[in-house]
């Protein structure tokens, strides 16, 4: 299982700061969706300066217009760009196409999608599904139990994520129940006083 570290709601500035401690360290680096709003393109591109080392993941949660917004994502430096499952059999076939093309990789977040739009979208072979918590919501949060029940119904989902408060409690779970590629964590480490040392801590567990 592979540990992602989520930067969101920073200036690039201090996103950078992060990236460069990271890079390394942690596969996977991700740069949030806050941080793709706030400074666009040109904060890939700086992301993409500083993750030399790391795969650089970038959050873009594209709904529409697959083909251009995968180009650019990848233009400016993203490896693995995110879709989200809500949106168009046209638009997933195409960011699909784009990703082969380049020979990078396609998260699909599957936040609030249901069992029935997830049935129809199983296909996509070499893509990495986000089971995705949204911070909005207020309801508990069971991880493993969440992935047993996905894997249960959809078994032949090969690359599965998981994200949404994730703790070195419930990493650690994931980790020992082994149906998990990668686990998505934010605040549990950019938060923490020693960012190094925290991603530490959770790469130990898993």
């Amino acid at each position: 299982m592979e540990l992602q570290v989520a930067i969101d709601r920073v200036s690039i500035e201090r996103a950078v700061e992060i990236a460069k401690l990271l890079d390394g360290v942690v596969p996977i680096i991700e740069m949030g969706t806050s941080l793709v709003k706030d400074y666009g393109t040109i904060g890939i591109e700086k992301m993409r300066e500083n993750v030399q080392k790391s795969k650089l993941l970038v959050d873009i949660k594209t709904i529409d217009e697959g083909g251009y917004e995968f180009e650019q994502g990848f233009k400016f430096g993203g490896d693995i760009l995110t879709v989200m499952g809500a949106s168009s059999q046209a638009t997933l076939d195409t960011t699909y196409q784009v990703t082969a093309k380049h020979a990078k990789q396609m998260m699909i977040d599957l936040l609030e999608v249901g069992n029935n739009k997830i049935a129809e979208i199983q296909n996509y072979t070499n893509a990495i599904y986000a089971l995705h918590h949204s911070v909005d919501r207020t309801d508990d949060f069971q991880p493993t139990d969440d992935v047993a029940d996905f894997k249960q119904q959809f078994p032949n989902i090969k690359h599965l994520a998981v994200a949404g408060g994730i703790n070195l409690n419930s990493a650690q779970k994931l980790s020992e129940q082994g149906l998990v590629d990668i686990v998505i964590v934010g605040s549990s480490i950019v938060g923490a006083s020693d960012i190094v040392e925290a991603a530490q801590k959770f790469l130990e567990v898993i």
